[in-house]
């Protein structure tokens, strides 16, 4: 995949979430087809933390469960940086190894969203609207 199509809509409900779990990280599943994201599964952070994001078990089940009942793919892992610029840190490095899809971050202070897959290395691909 070397683009990601997000909504405004879905950047702004994604914005307004990121900013009400302030001080602490948001995290997000996005469901879609071939790089368009369709739906959004706003999940908790249950590390309730300022600089990792852990989804539960339960909620990826769930998650991935909802999507497979609409006909849409997990497409991507949303979550923010509060304090900090949107790209991936060495955790989430690690982290985009076992989950192969794009991962879109959002940065608490710039107030923008990027988007970004691992291949040989970490790779920024455009969001388009």
């Amino acid at each position: 995949m070397q683009k990601i199509k997000l909504s405004q809509q879905d950047k702004k409900i994604l914005e307004e979430f990121s900013e009400n779990q302030k001080p602490n990280e948001s995290c997000a599943l996005l469901f879609g087809k071939e790089g368009t994201v369709l739906d959004l599964f706003l999940t908790e952070n249950i590390e309730k933390s300022s600089v990792n994001f852990t989804i539960s078990n339960n909620q990826l089940i769930e998650g991935y469960s909802i999507a497979e009942g609409k006909k849409m793919d997990v497409i991507g892992i949303f979550h923010s940086h509060p304090q900090s610029d949107a790209y991936p840190s060495n955790t989430d490095k690690k982290f985009m190894q076992s989950n192969p899809v794009v991962w879109v971050i959002y940065s608490g202070i710039n107030k923008n969203f990027r988007a970004f897959i691992l291949e040989s290395d970490i790779i920024e691909i455009p969001i388009i609207e």
